[in-house]
């Protein structure tokens, strides 16, 4: 309700001050005397584009400002102040528009800045300006839905009903979602298991590919390397040094100092002695083996084929490549029973919606007879006597208000009703958005 209205400096108006009792207010005065101004202002806490033009002569801005009465059923007008804290306990709003001559302005609620956009929010809910043909809330549909809700109180259920519409298309498109991956995977599954299969069939080794060049390198020398190492063993022969160490023996009979010479010749024969071992022993092991070089190089020849088939620069690559088109297919399966958990989720929550939309149908067909007897009864009080006022409930696509449409029908002269968005003139639709306000 509008308690209160303070216009300054607006056009025409210098300063205004209005206090408006409770019940109907009738405005009235002869042409030119400023009813349409007052509305004009009031119109700029609604949103309605201002500049300059609409400043008076008495200053470089006007100011409109008016305080509402917000009943405590108009949640949604509460929730929107709630959660910006800009709800108090006086039951009451302070809204407030400011106007430069810059043609910029700033907007206020209970003293708050806030922007145009949330002002126009919070009073648009407070306040409907009706002129002839402009009253096109009347003929929207959902708002003809909202008014029969109203008069069922089918808060609760429409509450309901909207969660379980939300989490209803949640799921059908997660579904669809699931669906073309799914298919998706289908067409290239095929060529995914012929790549994996490939994969597993090399049986991959971490690091085998470094180990087969080094083997291919020496098994493609061995008669080389077998022919170094033979060499060397002749060399490593240590005959002569035993010679030597004799005659170091016997010189030390005389000089005990070439003793230490022969001792430490006999360590240097130990340790030649022991490089000569393990020469012998590579040697002996060191095959000349053309079957083994053909194995080794044919390996070597399916790792490298595989590096570039699969663009991969190491079998590390090649290997995390296996693991993750394994890890495809295995989503395959888990794609399949998503896809089966979610038409089971779906089937319940369809349910579910149809049984509330059904509920809300059953309430809606019990009031709609209410709502025209009461309308027609508040149009005859408003010199519409013969007029005639229904209520049509008709199915509809499913939404978040259930599956109904309504039309308001309606005739002023008793004969057959049609839409009211077609038959009705200015004054008449007034009168019916008056008395559905009531």
């Amino acid at each position: 309700m509008l308690r209160s209205l303070s216009v300054s400096n607006y056009v025409l108006i210098d300063s205004l001050d209005v206090v408006f009792p409770e019940g109907l207010v009738i405005i009235t005065g002869q042409t030119g005397a400023g009813k349409s101004i007052l509305l004009g202002a009031l119109s700029l806490l609604l949103g309605t584009k201002a500049d300059a033009s609409v400043i008076g002569a008495r200053g470089d801005n006007c100011v409109v400002e008016a305080v509402f009465g917000i009943p405590e059923g108009d949640r949604e007008t509460w929730k929107l102040l709630r959660d910006n804290d800009l709800d108090d306990e006086s039951g009451e709003i302070l809204a407030r528009r400011v106007v430069s001559s810059t043609g910029r302005s700033r907007s206020f609620i209970n003293d708050s800045p806030v922007n145009l956009q949330f002002l126009q929010a919070v009073c648009s809910r407070l306040v409907d300006i009706h002129s002839q043909h402009q009253t096109l809330l009347l003929t929207d549909k959902s708002y003809q839905l909202s008014m029969l809700d109203y008069l069922t109180g089918n808060d609760t259920l429409l509450d309901r009903c909207a969660s379980s519409y939300q989490r209803l298309k949640s799921l059908e498109r997660e579904y669809e979602d699931v669906s073309v991956r799914l298919a998706h995977l289908s067409e290239e599954q095929d060529y995914l298991r012929s790549r994996l299969q490939r994969l597993e069939d090399a049986r991959l080794v971490e690091g085998e590919l470094e180990a087969l060049e080094e083997e291919q390198s020496m098994l493609a020398n061995a008669e080389s390397i077998k022919e170094s190492l033979s060499g060397a063993e002749r060399l490593l022969d240590t005959a002569p040094l035993k010679e030597a160490r004799k005659l170091l023996e016997k010189a030390g009979g005389y000089m005990p100092e070439v003793l230490t010479l022969g001792e430490r010749l006999e360590s240097a024969r130990g340790e030649l002695n022991d490089i000569l071992d393990e020469v012998s022993s590579i040697n002996s092991k060191t095959e000349i083996s053309e079957s083994r070089l053909a194995a080794v190089e044919d390996r070597m020849s399916l790792l490298y084929d595989l590096m570039k088939r699969y663009s991969a620069s190491s079998v590390s690559e090649l290997i995390l490549q296996r693991d993750n088109l394994s890890g495809s297919l295995a989503d395959s399966g888990a794609l399949k029973d998503r896809l089966e958990s979610l038409s089971k989720e779906i089937g319940s929550e369809r349910k579910e919606y149809d049984t509330i939309s059904s509920r809300l149908h059953d309430s809606r067909e019990s009031a709609k007879e209410r709502l025209a007897d009461s309308i027609m009864e508040s149009l005859r009080s408003l010199e519409l006597e013969r007029a005639v006022f229904k209520v049509e409930l008709a199915d509809s696509s499913p939404g978040p208000t259930g599956s109904n449409s309504v039309r308001f029908l309606f005739s002023a002269s008793g004969a057959s009703p049609a839409d009211v968005a077609k038959c009705a003139s200015g004054g008449e639709l007034s009168r019916l958005m008056l008395s559905l306000k009531a």
